[in-house]
């Protein structure tokens, strides 16, 4: 899939926000609390796990923001997890209810797979409960881990539930009951 479908082309992240007055830009700290709160509206229907605020500002450099030019209001939000040398995850993707369906989702995950690109990474994983969003910007179904062995023995050091997550471990089952896992290759 390198160099095909949507997201391939090597676009800038925006600079400038589009007529919809919604900017895409890096997160920084004084983002984390509009972060949290955009969190918590998923949290109720366990889509998206809560953070602890630590954990969101610890993790900043992950994220992407949706901002609202006039507000200044966070509309969405989407983090970039690096795993391995090859690969990331696209985690913690949200849109407020009010704004979905408008395409920020979508440029959301393109700066963060531009991103991925910047870093060197040619493999972009998720774990979601929107298989229909995603596949629409190139992600395709997996059915296991796709680490090599030695790869996912490393993996199971880390200490992040993501990483459990990913590795399909059992502690975290209840997190992933009906999410699919998608790949995209970058």
């Amino acid at each position: 899939m390198s160099g095909n479908g949507p997201g391939a082309a090597s676009e800038p992240v925006e600079l400038r926000p589009p007529d919809d007055g919604v900017r895409i830009r890096r997160a920084l700290p004084r983002d984390v609390p509009g972060i949290d709160a955009l969190v918590a509206d998923y949290a109720v229907d366990r889509i998206l796990l809560p953070k602890e605020l630590v954990g969101y500002y610890e993790d900043i450099q992950e994220f992407f923001v949706a901002e609202d030019v006039v507000s200044r209001q966070i509309v969405g939000c989407g983090a970039l997890h690096v795993m391995w040398h090859d690969l990331a995850e696209i985690r913690t993707l949200a849109v407020t209810p009010l704004r979905k369906g408008r395409g920020i989702g979508a440029r959301l995950v393109r700066g963060l797979l531009e991103r991925a690109r910047e870093l060197g990474l040619s493999r972009v994983f998720c774990l979601t409960f929107e298989v229909a969003f995603f596949k629409r910007e190139g992600f395709h179904e997996i059915e296991s881990t796709p680490v090599t062995p030695d790869v996912y023995a490393e993996l199971l050091r880390s200490h992040d539930d993501g990483v459990a997550e990913f590795l399909d471990l059992a502690r975290v089952k209840p997190n992933t009951l009906g999410n699919t896992r998608m790949l995209i290759e970058l």
